[in-house]
């Protein structure tokens, strides 16, 4: 049951109450004096508590530890004996709650300096979190400062020149400077609330709706050159 056993899982496992309520007070006594037994008769030492000892120590190691585990007791009498700690020919009760509140004492460094280790991982995922949104945040904004939105007056004629402005980037034919068509795309996007704006069918073609013509001549022009 020692075997491989450590801090963390001695830390994870059932604790004493609540074995007490699944096996009962009286079972869990035994177990616990069981316990104690195997780790006295390990010891060799002269002088040993006797069957009535071990059971009032596992009464109040029961009490006193409620909230740690039967792993917790295993394993600070493991590192008691495996570390060739010296009884001075007598092994008591006193004896045996100190190495029981030395291994507490080493538990509790333990999970403070885990919880530490953790804390300081969480705090570098997040700053690392952080820092990627804030590198993201910028391109996001933008890419919905670009969007036209769907009842855009002129939103049919916005999608054709930024079509039209793709196929000529893929045909590597001459085109603007894409800092600069960005910012006359976002511009001619951009509108002040109008509820009251109605579209005029006889309206002449504005500054974009030229530049759109324009691009969709020299687009057929280099169609119709490639089809030749």
């Amino acid at each position: 049951m020692s075997v491989g056993l450590d801090y963390a899982q001695a830390a994870e496992a059932r604790k004493l109450f609540q074995v007490q309520r699944s096996i009962g007070e009286g079972e869990l006594l035994k177990l616990l004096a069981v316990i104690f037994k195997a780790f006295v008769d390990s010891v060799r030492v002269p002088h040993k508590p006797d069957a009535a000892d071990l059971i009032e120590l596992a009464e109040t190691v029961m009490r006193k530890y409620s909230h740690d585990s039967l792993k917790d007791i295993i394993l600070a009498l493991k590192e008691a004996r495996t570390s060739g700690r010296n009884f001075f020919q007598e092994l008591d009760q006193g004896k045996i709650f100190a190495l029981l509140n030395e291994y507490f004492d080493k538990k509790a460094a333990f999970l403070e300096s885990r919880h530490l280790d953790q804390k300081a991982r969480g705090a570098s995922a997040q700053s690392q979190a952080v820092a990627t949104l804030g590198d993201l945040a910028p391109k996001l904004m933008q890419q919905l400062a670009d969007r036209i939105p769907d009842d855009h007056p002129n939103h049919d004629v916005l999608r054709a020149r930024l079509s039209l402005q793709k196929q000529r980037w893929r045909r590597g034919l001459p085109t603007p400077d894409p800092e600069e068509f960005r910012q006359q795309q976002h511009a001619a996007a951009f509108r002040n609330p109008r509820p009251d704006w109605q579209a005029r069918p006889d309206a002449p073609l504005g500054e974009t709706g030229k530049y759109v013509r324009q691009l969709r001549a020299e687009n057929e022009q280099q169609r119709l050159r490639n089809s030749a």
